[in-house]
């Protein structure tokens, strides 16, 4: 039996939750039904409670991810999409329609799915604690206080300001001061756990704009939280004053118990867990059961259900082992599986015929105050960041993405209704409001910021235009302790001199893992944070085989070592923007295949899309290293051991094969390298592009006549006719002499030269058509490859 009627509303309830809020419905009584193991056969199917629930689970699952398929084109994220879902499926849509609403969510079963949607909410804010890192409070500079002061003040202000003057106007709930200042608290917060995944979903985690967005938002959370808390403390008052003192020593209370007694076990967790392996799934299963146990406390305490879950993800430090870990393992199933249960629960609220039945002068003036809190909101964000001279479009997009609105407003709504400062038309417009901010917010920030866009330069940086006895600058990407070696060594055979020094940034790239924000460390600082730098064991041993090979070549290189995480997707930005800064002439990524004996090879996942996107969008010239084993032996040193090295350049014509054999004509500058050039000509110079044909006679000629008396260089020309020739010849070349295959990546090729070879290859993003075939495992040469981008 399933009951609800006005005596249930004694039971308290907090952060925006209540099974009560339906005070409205009528005692229900209904017999429960068991299963029927015979099902269709012996009655009607939608009469078995728990079959009802599973039809209910498809229907929930079907309309988010369709919905969800349906706005992607528009740009919309996926609270949008999850919210629309929900609303399908409620009262102002399908649920209108009685027959619908009576046999697919009958009140019993809708007991169940808004149960469940509670324990999503619950479950999304500790989620998105865990995330969260409060030290970017401390690191952040002034300009990011200000703009989060005037951006939670001047709304507000604001908001009390308007509603001072239509109080009358208000009904007799909604016209409290706490109500009002609850009202102007919600609208000034820009929820962090709001802001993140749809900057996720936007590529801006790694942009500036982004950057700086999550480092406000955090300032603003905790200047607003307190706001709402402060309001919070006057409610509880309104009903008995002693109730206000009991409210604030509570939270006190618990927050200290959070901060002293969960964060300790949370560091021996972490203590007890050997370095580089995942936390124990029994203290993972622990810690999920724990989000159930302080939800209950601080509901029990009056402090809100929502809060606890969010304190207990803020004392559980982000990162690997233990955050890293949390969000691995639940993550999947808390947005794919909970959350459509809480958006169905906001969906079941959400009626619009309800508002039409108070009328206008019912709604305007919560919709008033509404609007002039996100007005002032845009406009105290605006304001002060063209102060600090940001660029009008950043501005913009800052301000966009401080009025973005999402669950933690939503719980905001669910709680004002639960305190009856709202009832259900007047929620349903917030919802409606909350959902055409963020739909018409989000385009405009793809509109107006482009995380590209910084890198878009007129003049990108090549090593063929650089003069000679330059200063080179080398981004250097590391993904794993395997790649070092390579690497070192390539940066060795690309022959450093005294008059030629190379200015090495190298970083080492880490998936960002159980943290909202990217994480940036200069180890070249003399304060880390020992959280960043010994999240990986891998870190301090790519650290030491560069100060290793520094000192070695002290002369001739200087390494600036750097650690990054951030999400595979937004990646490429970190590495553009250390190109850019420090004007980099190439970039050299690694391949995110492996080949550990010549043919067993590894696969470092996301890494191809992080090349192919560098790749894109780099300012200067990049080369992707296939290390096929040869250049993993330990050659540093080599000037003194006389280690001779066979090198070989594939010169297909166009802009890469030119920067390839630039590129080539400095490694052989070193005694101890032997290089032959292979150009490939089209049989009557059929398909040459004449501009091109003529860049490439001026840098093979400028080349040959360099190096016309050097013995230690080879120069032949190859005529074919398709790419079938074009392959046989590379193949006749394979008599495993060659330590390394220089070729340009695609730019400026004769067509003619790769005519049917485009169904040979894999990974052409990544290595173009010929660089593919001479990288395959299958292709019967140990040596590496470097594939070069101009």
């Amino acid at each position: 039996m399933v009951v609800e009627g006005k005596a249930a509303t004694a039971h308290r309830m907090s952060y925006g939750f209540s099974d009560q809020l339906h005070s409205r419905f009528l005692v229900i009584c209904q017999k429960s039904k068991g299963g029927n193991p015979l099902g269709i056969f012996q009655g009607d199917p939608l009469n078995n409670s728990f079959g009802l629930i599973l039809l209910e689970i498809a229907i929930v699952l079907v309309a988010s991810r369709t919905v969800r398929f349906l706005l992607k084109p528009l740009k919309q994220p996926r609270v949008i999409s999850d919210l629309i879902g929900g609303i399908f499926v409620g009262p102002s849509l399908l649920g209108h329609n009685k027959t619908f609403s009576t046999h697919l969510f009958p009140e019993n079963t809708k007991f169940v799915v808004r149960n469940m949607g509670l324990m999503g909410f619950m479950y999304f804010l500790f989620i998105s604690g865990v995330k969260m890192d409060l030290t970017l409070v401390k690191k952040s500079g002034r300009k990011h206080v200000v703009i989060a002061f005037l951006g939670v003040l001047a709304p507000i202000l604001a908001v009390i300001g308007l509603s001072c003057i239509i109080r009358p106007l208000m009904d007799k709930e909604l016209a409290k001061d706490s109500s009002i200042g609850a009202v102007a608290a919600s609208v000034a917060i820009p929820a962090f756990p709001v802001l993140f995944p749809i900057l996720k979903e936007l590529n801006l985690l790694s942009s500036e704009v982004g950057r700086m967005a999550l480092s406000t938002a955090i300032i603003s959370d905790a200047i607003g939280l307190n706001a709402i808390a402060g309001f919070e403390a006057i409610k509880q008052g309104e009903a008995k004053s002693t109730y206000t003192i009991w409210y604030v020593i509570s939270t006190i209370v618990l927050a200290l118990f959070m901060v002293t007694v969960v964060r300790k076990f949370m560091i021996w967790i972490i203590e007890r867990t050997p370095e580089g392996k995942p936390v124990d799934q029994s203290y993972v299963t622990i810690i999920l059961l724990g989000v159930l146990v302080i939800g209950f406390l601080t509901d029990m305490f009056g402090i809100a259900i929502g809060n606890g879950p969010l304190w207990l993800g803020l004392v559980i430090p982000d990162g690997p082992p233990l955050g890293s870990t949390l969000v691995d393992k639940s993550e999947t199933f808390i947005m794919e599986i909970l959350m459509p249960f809480s958006f169905t629960y906001i969906g079941l609220y959400t009626d619009v015929y309800s508002m039409a039945s108070i009328g206008w002068s019912g709604v305007a003036p919560l919709f008033y105050m509404v609007l002039i809190g996100y007005a002032f909101k845009f406009i105290a964000t605006l304001l002060p960041s063209l102060f600090y001279n940001i660029p009008v479009r950043d501005s913009l997009t800052l301000s966009l993405i401080m009025s973005l609105r999402g669950q933690v407003e939503i719980l905001l709504f669910l709680h004002w209704m639960d305190k009856k400062i709202i009832g259900i038309p007047r929620f349903s417009l917030m919802i409606l409001l909350t959902m055409a901010v963020t739909a018409v917010a989000t385009p405009l920030i793809a509109f107006f910021y482009d995380p590209t866009r910084p890198y878009m330069v007129n003049k990108r940086r090549t090593i063929q235009h650089t003069p000679p006895n330059t200063d080179i600058g080398i981004i250097l990407c590391i993904h794993d302790q395997e790649s070092v070696n390579g690497l070192i060594n390539l940066l060795e055979i690309s022959y450093p001199t005294t008059t030629s020094r190379f200015s090495v940034y190298a970083i080492h790239l880490v998936e960002l893992l159980g943290r909202a924000a990217p994480v940036f460390v200069d180890h070249d600082k003399e304060e880390e944070d020992d959280r960043y730098c010994n999240a990986h064991t891998a870190d301090d041993t790519i650290y030491s085989a560069l100060k290793l090979y520094q000192e070695v070549r002290a002369e001739f290189v200087n390494i600036h070592a750097f650690t990054v995480q951030a999400p595979n997707r937004t990646m490429y930005q970190n590495i553009c923007e250390m190109a850019l800064l420090n004007k980099a002439t190439i970039i050299i990524v690694p391949y995110h295949k492996e080949h550990l004996d010549g043919v067993t090879g590894i696969v470092r996942r996301g890494i191809q899309s992080v090349n192919s996107s560098v790749l894109v969008h780099a300012p200067c010239s990049v080369g992707v290293l296939v290390d096929k084993g040869e250049l993993r032996q330990p050659i540093v040193g080599l000037r003194v051991r006389k280690v001779e090295l066979n090198f070989v350049v594939l010169f297909l014509g166009g802009a890469d094969s030119r920067e390839a054999l630039a590129y080539a004509d400095r490694m052989v500058m070193n005694p101890d390298v032997t290089l032959t050039v292979i150009r490939f000509l089209s049989h009557n110079n059929e398909g040459d592009n004449e501009m091109e044909k003529k860049l490439d006679d001026g840098i093979v000629t400028s080349f040959w006549v360099k190096n016309e008396a050097n013995d230690r260089v080879l120069y032949r020309e190859v005529v074919v006719k398709n790419g079938e020739e074009t392959v046989a010849a590379i193949q006749a070349l394979n008599d495993g002499l060659y330590d390394l295959w220089i070729v340009g990546r695609q730019q400026g090729i004769n067509p003619v030269l790769l005519e049917g070879l485009s169904n040979w290859s894999e990974n052409i993003q990544e290595l173009g058509v010929i660089g593919d075939i001479v990288a395959m495992a299958d292709f019967a040469s140990n040596g590496s490859v470097l594939v070069i981008q101009q």
